[in-house]
This record gives structure tokens, sequence and C-alpha cells, in this order.
């Protein structure tokens, strides 16, 4: 994104906070006038310098008033971590450890009493300071029930904090693919998928809308009532305005849920996005991950793998989730094979938008054509001993198992402490994306609005782009 020239943070924010001052004409023109309401929320451009230490928790305090942000000093840190104990350590991921801590409600007046988890930046370079400051303009402005809220921060001489409410869940990552936990059930998973999906479109609709451009499985946290809120914004993007049809950037991501079009020529659009939504919704039908390097070759890639199996019924019923055990809506597994179908498209503009998505799956998470396994009972005879009449239940089920279909097992809720609920395992760290890629397309940028869920695109506009 180029930086404006000749105007400073404090002239933009100077705009946006104080009242505004008397026009000198009669009838001011009122494209004007809803050009300087449209214009609120903040960037990092428009900071005076992002990569100064001295001057940057000033900035962000003015910068970010109104926003409901506390602005934590390094002495209230170690409290709320009880001095970074390492009994509260949840996990160490890309860009630091993260901690459970708990906030007393004597602390700061206005703040009320709740845990909390606390992740450290490790400053290694500009990069890593650059992706915290970002996740502090975003979250501190934005804010929507599937969005993980984002409670202060800390920037008191090297130290980089940010301070979140606790996601009790974990990761859907943790949830979906740790190997000793009970499987989710068909009607959670389609309840994580909607309220991503929520969240996805919130930030494409804002009134300056937002590429996420790091949408995955381990950046999706689940609180108690398994509600899907998005975290970790270090890579979130402005998206294109006016004209413009899409972001020119470095190529960023996490392997397996970039799009291809992305990683080729490095143009970002809200259709990125949705691509990566795709590939989530298809580990939540097969419980695979986007990249398993266990795999054959030609299975390794899941959305590669996958897509040319979705629109087959028979073939669908073979990569769903075994842990499932059938127990499952095939009415709403077709449904959810046939969306992420097509957010998988080679072709960005034939994409649906994700308002599409969202009312797609609405509907999904209450399904309820789900089969009940049958129950067998034996009833022993009366003159049988106990020993014979196990003897004979043991003979009994041997010969009903081949048609035996198990219950449907209710999910157990496992109130675990959310574990590693903030941080990416070194897998998921961001890195550069190599564009050569084994995915081919023709580059073609989806404006973010897309005028109607099921009217087919028009034709391709001219590609403007917005420098990064």
């Amino acid at each position: 994104m180029a930086v404006k020239k000749g105007i400073s943070w404090r002239s933009m924010v100077t705009g946006c906070y104080k009242p505004e001052q008397p026009a000198e004409t009669e009838n001011p023109p009122k494209k004007q006038a809803a050009k300087q309401r449209s214009f609120q929320r903040i960037s990092i451009s428009d900071l005076s310098d992002p990569s100064s230490i001295t001057t940057l928790s000033e900035d962000l305090s003015v910068s970010l008033v109104g926003s409901n942000l506390f602005n934590f000093n390094i002495q209230e840190i170690k409290v709320i971590t009880q001095s970074f104990s390492s009994s509260n350590l949840l996990g160490e991921g890309g860009f630091g450890p993260v901690h459970k801590g708990f906030i007393d409600d004597k602390l700061r007046p206005g703040l009320k009493a709740q845990p909390v988890a606390v992740k450290l930046l490790n400053l290694e370079g500009l990069q890593g300071h650059r992706e915290w400051l970002t996740e502090v303009i975003f979250l501190g402005q934005l804010r929507d029930p599937h969005l993980v809220k984002l409670i202060g921060y800390c920037c008191e001489e090297d130290h980089r904090m940010l301070v979140y409410e606790y996601m009790p869940r974990g990761s859907l990552e943790n949830q979906l693919f740790r190997r000793f936990s009970a499987s989710l059930p068909w009607s959670t998973r389609m309840k994580i998928a909607f309220g991503a999906a929520k969240g996805l479109a919130f930030l494409h609709e804002a009134e300056k809308p937002v590429i996420y451009r790091d949408f995955k499985a381990s950046n999706i946290l689940l609180d108690s009532d398994y509600t899907a809120k998005l975290s970790d914004f270090g890579l979130a993007k402005d998206g294109p305005e006016g004209d413009d049809t899409h972001v020119s950037t470095r190529i960023m991501g996490t392997q397996g849920y970039a799009a291809p079009e992305y990683i080729m020529t490095g143009h970002l659009t809200a259709a990125s996005d949705v691509y990566s939504f795709g590939v989530m919704l298809l580990e939540l039908l097969t419980g695979r991950k986007s990249v398993d390097k266990s795999r054959p070759n030609r299975e390794q890639n899941l959305a590669e793998w996958a897509r040319p199996l979705l629109n087959d019924e028979r073939k669908l019923s073979r990569i769903m989730d075994p842990r499932l055990e059938g127990q499952y809506s095939e009415t709403g597994a077709q449904k959810a094979a046939t969306l992420a179908y097509k957010c998988l498209s080679y072709r960005p503009k034939q994409r649906p938008t994700m308002r599409c998505v969202v009312e797609t799956l609405e509907p999904l998470k209450d399904y309820v054509d789900i089969p009940m396994g049958t129950f067998v009972y034996t009833v022993p005879a009366e003159n049988c001993s106990p020993k014979e009449f196990r003897a004979k239940e043991g003979e009994s089920e041997g010969k009903q198992r081949p048609h035996h279909h198990h219950h449907s097992s209710h999910h157990r809720s496992h109130h675990h402490h959310g574990r590693n609920s903030h941080h990416q395992s070194p897998r998921d760290r961001p890195h550069s994306i190599s564009p050569n890629s084994p995915m081919s397309t023709s580059p073609s940028p989806l404006h973010p609005s897309s005028p109607s869920c099921n009217r087919p695109p028009r034709s391709p506009m001219n590609e403007k782009g917005k420098g990064a």
C-alpha cells in the first residue's frame, strides 16, 4: 500500500475525532461531506513513523482514542501473568510465547475481572514489530462477535505484548486434528464454519474493507459454546478502494490455504480469503489437514486432491471424515461440499462472496436428517445361567456386528483450558510462498462486492492494481 506523502497521522486523527469546523459556504458539496464521514478507521500509513520506538506508544494512544483499548505497562502485565509463570504457558508460536492470565477488577477502573491470553512478541526484526502493530490497529478498531476481542496492549521499551479475551476451547486446528480428543459432531462443525464465515463477511463488508490474508484452522478460536472467532491479524490488509480491483502485496500466508492466483501474481482480493475458507471447509468435511506430507503424493494437498470429488455423491461419502462414523446429514454434507467446490474455483470471479457463503451455511447447522444407529438388546432365557448368558450374548453380538451401526455419540465437552489456543505451530507460521505453485489459473481478480449469490459473474473488469 502506498504511503501518502505530506500528510501526517496527526492531521488524519484531527479530522476523525475533533468536531468539524463550520463550513464557509452555506451549501457545501454533499459528496465531499460523505467522503469525510466515511473515513474513520486509520491504517499504519496514517502513523507518523510506525518503526519509531520512542513515539509509537504516544501515537497509538492518540490514534486509537475511543477504541476502549487499555495501554498496559509491563508491571501490570507481570501481575496479570504471575510474572510469566511457566505453569500458565499456553504455547509458543511464530511470534513468541502465549501465557494465560487473569485480570483483577481492581487492576484498572472500568476493566472487569476476566481470564485473558497474553501474547509476547519476540522482536527479532521490523517485520515482527510491523505485524504486531497491524494487529493492534485492526483489532483495536474492529468489533464483531466473530472477531477475537483485543483488550489491550503493552508498548514499553522493547516489550510488545497483546492482551486478548481467553478462548477456553482453543483453536479449530486443535479440536479437529488432536489425536486423543472426541470428534467434533457434524452440527458443531457447521456452527464453526458459519461463525468463521460471518467473521470474514464482516471484514469484507466493512465501510473500509479488510482482506484477512491468513485464514486457517489455527487462527479460528473457539469459545465455550464453540462460537468461532478470527484471531491473528498480523497479515491483514486494507482492501482495494475506488476503481482498484486488487491490492498488490508480497506473497505471504500459509501453504495449502493461499489462493493460486495470489501465489502466481501477488494480487490480493476478497476472493483470496474465499478460497482459504473453502480449504477450511474441506478440513471440516474430511478431517484432513490442508497439507499432510505423510499421505501419498497425490493426496498431500487437500484442495487439489478433494475438489474433483466434491460433486459426486458416492465419492463424497468416501472422503468424509471417518471419525464422524456416518453420523452426519447427507443433504447438509452435499450442500457444504458444493459450497466448498465453488469457493475453491480456479477462477476468482466465479467464487461466491462471503455473504453468499453465510447464507448457504446458516441452515446447514440445524439440519436434523442425521442417521441414528440401531441398538440390539438380547433378552436372556429364564433358565440361562449368568455364565451361559454372557457366552450367548457374545455369540449374538458377533453375528450382529457386520450389520451394526454405531450410536451417535453425544459430543462430550472436555473443559480443557485452551492450550495452544492463541499460538501457531511452526507449521502454521506465516511465510513467503513460492510463486512456482503446481496450481494454475488465469488471474482474474474479483471485486470484493459481488451483486448476487446466484447470478453469473459479469465480464472481467480492467485490472487496476493498488500498490503494496
